[in-house]
Parts: C-alpha cells; sequence; structure tokens
C-alpha cells in the first residue's frame, strides 16, 4: 500500500493541516481501531472523545471543528468526502492484467476494448461491444448486443440481458441482473377459466455514466419504452425496479426497495431501505423518502415524506391498530356531533 504525508494527502485532498505535515500513513481505520501508522475521521463533535483516545498516526476532521486533538489533522470542507477520497489512495484497487481468459466463451463478433479483462467462465454474446479498460468477472453472462462503455466493472456472477446499453465507469456487484423480461401480464379470457398471457418486453435497460448496482439487485427491460438509471445513480443489494422505470441523476436508493412498473423517481432523491414505490408514480426531485415508507401517490414537493408508525411494543401495537380500523367511522361521528354543536 501506498506510504503518504499529511501534506501529500493535502496535495490531492485540500483543506488546513494542523499539527506536524511530515506525519505518514499507509492505511486507513475506524477511530476504535485505527493504529498509529492509519488514517481516520469523525464527523460529528459527538465523536470528539472517541478521537482523542483513538491511536490514528492521523485525522480528517471537519473544518470548523471547535476543541483540540493529539493527532495531527487534516481539516477539510467535507470530511466524509475526504475519507472516501483518500481510501481510494492509500488503499487502491488491485491492479488486473489485462486479457481474455482461456474458459471464456465470446462470439466471433465481439468487441473488445484495449486493455480490458475477461474473467474466466464469461459469456459474451453476438454483436456486443466491451469498452476498453472494463473488468469483467468470472462467469458473468453478457447478451447480444449489449454496449459497455469504457472503464467498468462487473463483479463474478452478473448478466447483462440482449440489447441493453451501459455508459462508462459502471460498476456492478455479484448477482446483479440488468434486462430480465418485467412482469408484464395480460388476463385471456378465451381458456376455460382464463389465463394469464406473457406481454413480451421488447425495451431495454439503459444506464447512463458513473452509476453503481450492489449484488443481486435486479433492473427490468421496458416492455415498450427503455427502462432508464440516469448518471450517478447509486443503487444498494437486492433491490427490484421494474420495467420502464425512470431513476433520476444522483439519486440513491437503499437495500430491499421495490419500485413498481413505470414510476419515475426525480434526481437527487434519497429512498430508504425496504421502501415500496407503487407504479405510474412520479417522485419530483430531492425528496427523501424513509425506511419502509409506502409512496401510494405522486410526490410533487420536495421534502422528507414518511409512512411508517413508530415502533412500540406489540399489545400497544394491536390496540393502535384497532383504532386505525374504525377511523372512518370515528371521523362520521366527530362531523355529527360537531353538526349538532352548530345546530345550538
Amino acid at each position: 500500500m501506498p506510504d503518504l504525508s499529511l501534506a501529500e494527502l493535502q496535495a490531492h485532498l485540500g483543506g488546513t493541516i494542523r499539527g506536524n505535515p511530515d506525519t505518514r500513513v499507509d492505511g486507513v481505520a475506524s477511530l476504535q481501531h485505527a493504529k498509529p501508522h492509519q488514517l481516520g475521521f469523525f464527523l460529528s463533535p459527538k465523536y470528539l472523545a472517541q478521537a482523542r483516545a483513538s491511536q490514528a498516526g492521523a485525522l480528517i476532521v471537519p473544518d470548523k471543528l471547535d476543541g483540540e486533538l493529539p493527532q495531527p489533522c487534516l481539516l477539510v470542507a467535507n470530511a466524509h468526502a475526504s475519507f472516501a477520497r483518500a481510501i481510494s489512495l492509500l488503499q487502491p484497487d488491485p491492479v488486473i492484467e489485462p486479457g481474455i481468459h482461456p474458459s471464456a466463451v465470446l462470439a466471433d463478433d465481439v468487441i473488445v476494448g484495449a486493455e480490458a479483462r475477461i474473467g474466466a467462465g464469461a459469456v459474451i454474446g453476438s454483436g456486443a461491444i466491451i469498452g476498453a479498460r472494463c473488468q469483467i468477472g468470472p462467469h458473468c453472462v453478457i447478451g447480444p448486443g449489449v454496449r459497455l462503455g469504457e472503464d467498468c466493472l462487473l463483479h463474478p456472477r452478473v448478466t447483462i440481458q440482449h440489447g441493453c446499453i451501459l455508459g462508462n465507469r459502471i460498476i456492478l456487484h455479484p448477482g446483479v441482473v440488468i434486462g430480465a423480461d418485467g412482469f408484464g401480464l395480460a388476463w385471456d379470457a378465451e381458456p376455460k377459466d382464463g389465463a394469464w398471457l406473457k406481454v413480451p418486453q421488447v425495451g431495454r435497460v439503459i444506464i447512463e455514466d458513473d452509476v453503481e448496482v450492489g449484488a443481486n439487485t435486479c433492473i427490468d427491460r421496458g416492455a415498450l419504452d427503455d427502462t432508464v438509471i440516469e448518471t450517478g445513480v447509486k443503487l444498494d443489494n437486492q433491490i427490484q425496479i421494474a420495467h420502464n422505470c425512470r431513476i433520476g441523476r444522483h439519486t440513491a436508493i437503499a437495500a430491499c426497495a421495490g419500485i413498481a412498473g413505470s414510476a419515475s423517481v426525480g434526481a437527487y432523491c434519497q429512498i430508504g431501505g425496504a421502501a415500496l414505490i407503487l407504479g405510474h408514480t412520479d417522485i419530483c426531485d430531492r425528496v427523501i423518502v424513509s425506511a419502509a415508507t409506502f409512496v401510494s401517490k405522486d410526490i410533487r414537493e420536495a421534502g422528507t415524506y414518511t409512512s411508517v408508525l413508530p415502533l412500540m411494543k406489540h399489545e400497544d401495537w394491536k390496540h393502535n391498530a384497532a383504532h386505525l380500523r374504525r377511523l372512518d367511522t370515528l371521523v362520521q361521528r366527530i362531523k355529527l356531533l360537531e353538526e349538532r354543536l352548530k345546530e345550538n
């Protein structure tokens, strides 16, 4: 791993040094577990006591920090983002030698860009284009006609179905499925008792630049129009994005969220874990949806939205749930009482 001084980190990250600029670090760790050769960080004054007790050799801290620390510090405007960049400097990803593994299976007309790496057991279909410096992990499957931009990283067992288009610097974690059929069904009453008829899904998935998709997340292809994931979107593990959805630029969605077909989520939104968004729903830009919230109608104004009952003991929850079931009846009774009061 690289060995950098605080002054060298400052040259990359900016900020102001407090303490010895020649202090050297070669890795990162939490305040609790950091050693004298490692870099730590914190965001909030509530961690000040923990920082003072830390063995970290140096710290990245907010530039508005009010309080002295025993360690040399780099004071920056955004400590979290600066620490993320410091990690990349001190613990870079391993260098992968380019080339095509002998066990990989590529159609004759596949185009592989310069310095790309195709891992063991990967399968790439006819007409696919793999951009320069892409890394395709073991046992990935890339369908016919897929276009993959430059500097993409596909971890093992990623599947990209036919015709999908991905931009530059895409990261797909293990088990991601891009472009499977959406859940498109039409009820056919002709057979005895009726039956579901599959609606062919003829759209694609379009993923723009700098998108990261977590493990086992599925993004379905469009039924007619495309499913679109815009620039800079970050998706956690085990998310379902159904056909014809559109996720706006730089939106972040936490694990286990479910977004039904043709829903549109605006730019710079934050969708909490296990949130559910009803189909054909529109959410405007800069909306925060709390974890486990059910979004059943359009959101047209930026802000934070929550639909979850607070945690309580089960017996209390049962009583409150019983009252909720009678809420409409109670409202009607109150209206009657109000009318009687007006009459008197």
